[in-house]
């Protein structure tokens, strides 16, 4: 699979969305493989890393960020529960799991219905090695600054608003990751 021709299809060559969305994801799978390559004990699967990793955000279309030029009805934490409907439509159920489950450090069902996000209420959890690592390499570059990696510290800052669960889940992966 060539996860570049599924971009393709949603966005349009030469579009500003369609450069940050590339810059962004091309970074998040570079990070992915490297923690792949470090840890060979995890036993992750580096294509499926490399091309769920330039999936992960192809939802963010569908949002409104005018700040990233998304010009879409839906609020932005809605991007990873769309860009899964989208995977599982193009015949890809696994890669969608990872769209659905990288936003913050996963989302738990009662994170979801306590903060009351307006995205389906189950639990949108990393759970395969290949997720976690995903979801943790994400948490390292913003979309407004694609040309610098965030710090562990910056990173954690960027998860406070998602509170305690999200945060102990990222020390956890900075412990088993870096």
């Amino acid at each position: 699979m060539n996860p570049v021709e599924i971009i393709d299809k949603y966005y349009q060559e030469g579009s500003e969305l369609r450069h940050i969305l590339l810059t962004h994801s091309r970074s998040v799978a570079d990070k992915a493989l490297q923690i792949a390559d470090r840890h060979p004990e995890l036993k992750a699967d580096r294509d499926f890393l490399y091309e769920a990793a330039m999936l992960h955000d192809i939802g963010i279309f569908l949002t409104d960020a005018d700040g990233i030029f998304c010009k879409g009805d839906k609020p932005y934490i809605c991007h990873g529960y769309l860009g899964a409907d989208l995977m599982r439509n193009e015949g890809y159920p696994r890669h969608a799991l990872v769209c659905e489950r990288h936003t913050g450090a996963g989302l738990s069902l009662e994170q979801i219905v306590e903060q009351k996000l307006p995205v389906p209420h189950r639990e949108m959890l990393p759970v395969s090695i290949e997720e976690q690592i995903i979801c943790f390499a994400d948490k390292f570059y913003s979309k407004t600054r694609l040309d610098r990696e965030k710090t562990v510290e910056k990173a954690r800052n960027s998860l406070e608003k998602y509170g305690a669960e999200g945060l102990s889940r990222f020390d956890r992966w900075c412990e088993l990751f870096l």
